[in-house]
């Protein structure tokens, strides 16, 4: 099959340029072998180390579909079900007002246990990480309770029951990194070993990652780089650029964030889950883990449905699993087109960058499809919302500083606004919209939860924000 490579080469660049990225690898890689593999920009400072397909860079919770395939590796061989209630693993573990048998292994990774958003894994990062200042650190080391270092901590906060739960389990998602540190721990218990060992044993050696690595210090991932190793790039409180060495320790959130990795190791990684866990002609992962992670069991559509680590959706004939990640000095996106053998990855130096564009842009270039073209999978219906005031009201999320969500109606539209300002919005269907700062990029997603003829809480992407006001 005949690529363009070149026109994404040079689109690549003028968007990463467009976007001020200071470094950024890809790779995809297919049946014909790797097909891009290339680096944008530096991997330092001074700007003196070009980043290439080798550079290690963090990958945020591109990190969780790791812990869900070991989960699911062990699933295969008896030694755990995603079926199991949590409490088997650890007896203290409860969502208020929930059953404790109903709270599975399932749910943690799928975020549907009904936790609501909150702070640890921010207070983990701000209590255990030296060398930075920032005002957001300083509010987390004020308001942190303890050093979130150890599960047991995460596991009774979840149990003090600080913020209401959102529902049932199974009844509502919201993104939960606090499931994923205590899925780390299951698989140590379940297989004997440390997550750490495991995924290395099992998946980062059979699939051929070798300069990949879970460790919460960069410890490890410092020693086998070779000197390759980005920095970490930000904005300091008085918007400067500036970058260091302070990767994020974050200790219980190991299987959620903490894995280091390259664009190269990250395709190959993708393209093994795309082709049923097989690798250069190899089965290295089985293909009952694969299909536990991402199979028929979930729905194939084109709004996006979280399955265990990834999210799943359609496109253009093409189903597509991937995820984002971000932390301080990491924005990454991977993905793979089930059943095609095709793999991609984007690593970038940046905090919290969204880099998902440049990664449509290489899907697109795959599927023959112009390369710009968006993959957003809400739609405007080009109507209004007929009862706006259900909606209107503060909603409030607590990871982290708390986030307030402002809805209300102006001159007869619903509108939104947060801490950068005012936002329009475009209805899209049931209690789905859209809100734009400028279109014709959405700033935010929306899903409203309506009950008894008010809305309680919104989706705003994937943390569920509930309601404060009366």
């Amino acid at each position: 099959m005949y690529f363009n490579v070149s026109e994404l080469d040079q689109k690549l660049a003028e968007k990463i340029k467009e976007k001020n990225l200071p470094g950024v690898s890809v790779c995809i890689r297919g049946p014909e072998g790797v097909i891009l593999e290339k680096g944008y920009g530096y991997a330092d400072g001074n700007m003196t180390r070009l980043v290439d397909g080798d550079t290690i860079y963090g990958i945020a919770s591109l990190s969780k579909s790791m812990t869900t395939l070991a989960c699911a590796i062990l699933a295969t061989e008896g030694k755990l079900s995603f079926d199991d209630p949590v409490y088997k693993y650890f007896p203290n573990f409860e969502v208020p007002g929930n059953p404790k048998d109903s709270v599975t292994l399932r749910h943690l990774a799928m975020h549907t246990a009904g936790i609501p958003p909150m702070e640890p894994l921010e207070w983990s990062i701000a209590m255990n990480t030296s060398g930075r200042n920032s005002r957001w650190l300083r509010e987390m080391r004020r308001t942190a309770i303890n050093k979130m270092d150890n599960i047991h901590q995460i596991i009774d906060y979840i149990a003090e029951g600080r913020y209401p739960t959102l529902g049932g389990p199974g009844e509502y998602m919201s993104y939960s990194n606090e499931g994923y540190a205590i899925l780390s721990y299951v698989v140590d218990m379940a297989a004997g070993v440390t997550l750490e060992e495991f995924l290395k044993e099992r998946v980062f050696e059979p699939i051929g990652m070798n300069r990949t690595v879970i460790d919460y210090d960069c410890s490890e991932a410092k020693a086998i780089s070779g000197g390759n190793i980005t920095q970490l790039f930000g904005y300091d409180d008085d918007g400067k650029l500036y970058a260091d060495d302070n990767w994020s320790i974050l200790p219980p959130f190991r299987g959620c964030a903490c894995v280091k990795s390259t664009a190269h190791d990250m395709a190959r990684y993708y393209q093994c889950l795309s082709n049923n866990g097989i690798i250069d002609g190899r089965q290295a992962i089985p293909s009952k883990a694969v299909e536990i992670l991402v199979g028929d069991e979930f729905p194939e559509q084109e709004k996006a449905f979280y399955c265990l680590g990834l999210n799943k959706r359609v496109k253009n004939g093409h189903v597509i699993c991937e995820h984002s990640g971000g932390l301080h000095g990491v924005s990454s996106f991977g993905g793979f087109f089930k059943g095609e053998n095709y793999g991609f990855s984007v690593l970038c130096n940046m905090s919290e960058e969204d880099v998902e564009d440049l990664g449509w842009m290489m899907y697109n270039m795959v599927m023959g499809r112009p390369l710009e073209e968006d993959h957003y999978w809400l739609h405007p219906t080009g109507t209004d919302f007929t009862q706006p005031e259900m909606l209107v009201g503060t909603y409030r999320c607590h990871e982290g500083i708390p986030v307030d969500i402002k809805v209300y109606i102006k001159d007869g539209k619903l509108m939104v606004a947060d801490s950068v300002g005012e936002m329009t919005t475009k209805y899209c269907g049931e209690t789905w919209f859209q809100a734009f700062r400028q279109e014709p990029v959405p700033a935010k997603r929306l899903r409203f939860w309506v009950r008894n003829g008010k809305a309680w809480g919104v989706t705003v992407y994937t943390r569920l924000y509930q309601r404060v006001d009366d």
